[in-house]
């Protein structure tokens, strides 16, 4: 049997695609009119009043994020009181999607960044592996908190940094009576719905409410909660929504994952470590789309992998062979080596003589006998023909 919910107002913005969110199912499937308005705005808190908490961002060696805002208002602080932080300091998120939004602020390669699976829970036991961290926790200026209480109890030393108030929205525009259920995920989100309608007890409407501190908050203020998540079965909110349409039995709720202490990690309702709530997406079309991109994905990387392995067996066969032929050289040219001193000696015995001779030989005619026999030679024969000539005209002219 179902239970007819036409018309839903959630107390969170619209998603920038509706067609990638979680409620696409509801919309498309179950033709639910859903409306989107924030129930709060968040307003950043000045420099001037964070400074009189005395905490000095520089002195801490990591940071604690639980949702975007935080990441926000974190690094706008850091802006107004013209501080900088550390290359060494680590980032400790909630989520990935957490995660990857921190890249909007830092160079994510370069930095140490951290975050858990699913819950906050997830996010301890890797802090759990940091301990001698010094945190940073930027959160709202609420007393206590469903994460202050699991960083206590799980005993780590941090700091609590208030950086940002949540104020509720005036609702009052909004026609209560025309929705069938409105959804809540905040405390805050409680106190602005009871500010804004104190009677809203004596509305028709059904009260859905994620989170234990959301679930906490309606039963305060005195407000029946009908659908609650997340369960077993519905880790999300459209995913709840869309069971109670369907007529299914109401679940217990699932706390966050144990208490945040040594032993109360994985305590989850009777639920091994090795088992794992199903990624929070309501449309099983989407859901197997991307369990068949993650399985491309590590093909792409087995492949890639396997590929690495082959080219590097292949280079160290080729060094091998290169090495091989390398020690047959050498072995094969070792005679060659030995009989070459003797070649250059043979040489020089049998140049040395024959340079030698032909120096003597020809230096030896050259120095005393060639000259003297040429000018003997020369002069003699020269003066005889001169001379008689001469004479010979004196006494024909006398």
């Amino acid at each position: 049997m179902s239970t007819k919910i036409k018309k839903l107002l959630i107390s969170q913005p619209a998603p920038a695609d509706l067609e990638k969110s979680p409620y696409r199912n509801l919309v498309h499937k179950h033709n639910v009119d859903i409306t989107f308005y924030k129930f709060f705005e968040v307003v950043g808190i000045p420099a001037s009043d964070f400074r009189k908490t005395r905490i000095h961002i520089s002195d801490y060696t990591a940071v604690i994020f639980n949702s975007k805002n935080s990441i926000e208002h974190f690094f706008r602080m850091l802006k107004e009181l013209r501080e900088t932080v550390s290359e060494n300091m680590k980032y400790f998120c909630s989520t990935e999607a957490i995660a990857l939004y921190l890249q909007n602020f830092i160079q994510y390669r370069k930095r140490k960044v951290f975050f858990g699976a699913q819950y906050f829970s997830d996010l301890l036991e890797v802090m759990g592996k940091h301990r001698d961290e010094k945190f940073l926790f930027p959160c709202s200026d609420e007393r206590q908190t469903e994460y202050t209480k699991a960083l206590d109890k799980a005993k780590f030393k941090y700091t609590k940094a208030p950086m940002y108030t949540s104020k509720p929205r005036d609702l009052k525009h909004l026609d209560i009576d025309s929705f069938d259920a409105i959804a809540l995920f905040s405390p805050i989100g409680v106190r602005s719905l009871v500010k804004n309608f104190p009677d809203i007890k004596e509305h028709n409407v059904l009260i859905a409410a994620f989170g234990t501190s959301t679930h906490a908050a309606l039963k305060e203020n005195g407000i029946k909660l009908n659908i609650a998540a997340p369960t077993q079965s519905s880790p999300s909110m459209a995913m709840a929504i869309e069971n109670y349409i369907l007529g299914k039995a109401q679940e217990s709720v699932v706390t966050t994952k144990g208490d945040g202490s040594k032993h109360g990690v994985r305590n989850t309702i009777a639920t091994s470590t090795a088992k794992r709530s199903k990624p929070v997406i309501a449309n099983k079309e989407i859901y197997k789309q991307r369990m068949e991109e993650k399985k491309a994905q590590a093909a792409a990387r087995r492949a890639a992998r396997a590929a690495e392995k082959a080219a590097k067996e292949a280079a160290a066969r080729e060094a091998e062979n290169v090495q091989q032929a390398a020690t047959e050289k050498a072995a094969s040219d070792a005679p060659a080596k030995a009989k070459a001193p003797a070649k250059p000696a043979a040489k020089a015995t049998e140049k040395a003589p024959a340079k030698t001779a032909a120096k003597t030989t020809a230096k030896a005619p050259a120095k005393a006998p060639a000259k003297p026999a040429a000018k003997a030679t020369a002069k003699p024969a020269a003066k005889p023909a001169t001379k008689p000539t001469a004479k010979a005209t004196a006494t024909k002219k006398k």
